[in-house]
């Protein structure tokens, strides 16, 4: 069994540009890390709600979902639903959410909504926040209630380009709205070293950002791809696969790195 958190630390899953194997790697490490021992929240703010999807929560249970969370219709226990996974919840997304700048954006308190729902309390250890891409209202509510940002980043050009404006949206928040706010790590997706541009990006990205990069970093897999249209992370799918010792691995890492910072009681 694995030493509990001291308290709820809360991460947001974040970057800007879709396709990176944001939503894949939340699901996935969000899983192995429930699988260890830890109670674990999943947060799925993302309008295609591929999260809650990928944990096997069908629409017919998702009520208001996070929408409703936002709106402060339910609480924070009353939208949390029971995933696939053992020790592993989820508040799941609705297409609700796609209005969500229009329908909270003239609130006073409209970039406070979700740290005012997390403020409720819950029994987990951690909560991971899939957020969507872009850095509109839902992405900043995710950055203004989080502790640190995870950001997972493919490896290939053009997703260099997007990260920058991802760690300057960062420290306008931190200035700004939540002084705490951390980077937790870049987490290299889609890797292939068979790949001489794959490999040219991992390394400029590791000599640039340095120990905020994790070591580990997740290949290319076809069962990482397969494992969420059975509602379930790769671990369950396919344990001995590239990719779910991948996220085996990234989770053993993620914790190692919290017991560094003293994270863990």
């Amino acid at each position: 069994m694995l030493e509990p958190y001291k308290k709820p630390r809360v991460i947001a899953v974040a970057n800007q540009k879709g396709g990176v194997g944001k939503t894949t790697t939340a699901i996935n490490l969000a899983s192995a890390l429930a699988v260890g021992g830890l109670k674990v929240l999943l947060i799925d703010i993302d309008p295609q709600g591929n999260a809650s999807t990928g944990l096997g929560i069908d629409h017919e249970r998702r009520n208001g979902g996070s929408y409703a969370l936002l709106a402060g219709d339910v609480t924070l226990a009353g939208a949390t639903l029971v995933s696939n996974v053992e020790n592993l919840s989820v508040v799941p997304a609705v297409a609700d959410l796609l209005g969500a700048d229009m329908e909270f954006g003239a609130l006073e308190n409209r970039n406070f909504l979700l740290r005012a729902a997390l403020a409720q309390g819950c029994d987990a250890d951690i909560v991971f926040i899939d957020c969507p891409p872009g850095l509109a209202l839902l992405t900043l509510n995710a950055l203004v209630a989080a502790d640190a940002v995870l950001v997972p980043l493919q490896a290939e050009f053009f997703a260099l380009e997007g990260i920058s404006q991802l760690m300057r949206s960062v420290e306008m928040v931190k200035r700004s709205l939540n002084p705490k706010l951390e980077i937790e790590g870049i987490v290299l997706t889609m890797t292939d070293r068979r790949n001489n541009l794959s490999e040219q990006v991992s390394n400029d990205v590791r000599a640039y950002f340095k120990e905020k990069v994790f070591e580990t970093a997740i290949p290319r897999n076809i069962r990482i791809t397969e494992a969420p249209s059975h509602g379930i992370p790769v671990l369950l799918y396919d344990f001995r696969s590239t990719g779910a010792q991948a996220y085996l691995a990234l989770a053993a890492e993620f914790l190692r790195r919290a017991r560094a910072r003293k994270e863990l009681a």
